[in-house]
């Protein structure tokens, strides 16, 4: 999940960046943006840092795994160097 205190930080910015002509309304417009923040954030689809890593980790194994199966198939495949007719 994303951090509030990020989320009340961006919209603090976010009405720090509005004219001053309508800053009367500044807690009201810095609510607002975070509630929109908030709101967007939630429809999506991400994970935190720790799930990431966790996934990265797993695809690194599972990726070394192949890769070793892969040159295990490709010695099998490699055709057996003919031997000399035994007279």
């Amino acid at each position: 999940m994303i951090d509030l205190n990020t989320i009340d930080d961006l919209a603090r910015r976010l009405s720090d960046l509005v004219p001053p002509g309508l800053r009367e309304s500044q807690e009201e417009l810095q609510q607002t943006f975070k509630s929109a923040l908030q709101s967007g954030l939630s429809k999506l689809d991400l994970v935190t840092r720790e799930e990431f890593d966790v996934q990265r980790a797993v695809l690194l194994r599972t990726r070394e795994k192949l890769e070793a199966l892969e040159r295990a198939v490709a010695a099998l495949e490699i055709p057996a160097s003919p031997q000399p007719p035994q007279h």
